[in-house]
């Protein structure tokens, strides 16, 4: 009986290996590059005093990542000679930058542990920092990742990042899947209120021939945004707008916003009318500690999506390259 009882856990474990993140843990590198998460933080916080839009391009670049294949850096592969377009390529990764970061600080890494820290790792790593250096919560993160040995095409963010006309039951599925619950689904969509919006994801909200677009939106802010973004392709991919009114600062003013009829992107005013999220959304409007303890708990989930770890997957060199 007990051998049964051994075997069943065994094979427990080795189905959940892929589905969950298991062969993680939170003191993966603590023989072979101890000082791995120093390294990453001393290394961004110059970056992050210079330049204050680095901490919100990082989170969204780790978003990116975890959303398309898992958190495998696939997003930070750069096309190679005769390979077609990557994941860069895709119109849903418009706007995603600091890429280089990444880089940067892995070579810092590879100058102390070489061949041993993920770029996958380091890219959870620096969203993870982005938050705290912004005010959020500091998150501790399982490591272990390893970095995908092939780049998906420009095809698979096409098929699997929600479009900016995505309602609230389509990302709540969508985090579902990942294994959040409903305030954790709610309190990952919190990660708009850092940064921006660029028009071209406003265009069909702000000019369509649907009313309903606008219903419950604030008349003052959707008079703000047609201005700010005018009807046409030329102009869309350069102009933006903020998500809220501290663009910098990772706080819960995403939500107070929601609730005052001006969300920016169509979710953000649907989920405060939606019978399953509204009570959730009008919560964190009031309650910025405890949107903090749902999105550290959604972040960790979504870090642990579809990993590659043990000997599945390579430990790139170059961050941008595969071999």
């Amino acid at each position: 009986m007990r051998r049964t009882i051994v075997v069943l856990f065994f094979m427990f474990q080795c189905f959940s290996f892929n589905v969950k993140g298991f062969g993680l843990s939170y003191n993966f590198y603590e023989k072979s590059c101890p000082q791995v998460e120093d390294i990453v933080r001393n290394g961004l916080q110059p970056i992050f005093l210079t330049d204050p839009t680095s901490a919100p391009a990082l989170l969204r670049l780790m978003f990116h990542d975890c959303q398309v294949q898992g958190c495998d850096a696939s997003i930070l592969v750069d096309p190679g000679n005769g390979n077609e377009a990557t994941e860069m390529a895709s119109s849903k990764n418009l706007g995603i930058r600091k890429r280089e970061i990444v880089s940067m600080v892995k070579s810092m890494v590879e100058a102390q542990c070489p061949q041993q820290v993920s770029c996958a790792d380091i890219l959870i790593l620096a969203a993870r920092e982005a938050v705290a250096v912004t005010g959020g919560p500091r998150i501790k993160v399982p490591l272990g990742r390893r970095d995908s040995s092939h780049a998906p095409s420009h095809r698979l963010p096409d098929a699997l990042l929600p479009p900016a006309t995505a309602g609230v039951s389509e990302m709540l599925n969508i985090f579902t899947n990942k294994g959040m619950n409903l305030e954790e689904s709610v309190a990952v969509l919190g990660a708009h209120t850092l940064g921006i919006t660029h028009c071209s994801n406003l265009q069909s909200r702000l000019y369509s021939r649907n009313n309903d677009e606008l219903r419950g939106m604030e008349p003052g802010f959707a008079a703000f945004l047609r201005l700010t973004c005018q009807k046409g392709p030329l102009t869309s991919n350069l102009s933006f707008v903020l998500n809220d009114p501290t663009p910098f600062s990772f706080d819960n003013e995403y939500y107070v916003n929601a609730m005052r009829g001006r969300g920016v992107l169509k979710i953000d005013a649907e989920m405060v009318s939606n019978p399953k999220t509204a009570h959730v959304m009008k919560h964190f409007s009031m309650n910025e500690a405890d949107f903090f303890r749902a999105f550290y708990s959604a972040f960790v989930k979504l870090s642990r999506y579809g990993v590659l770890t043990g000997k599945q997957g390579v430990i790139r060199k170059n961050c941008n390259q595969l071999s």
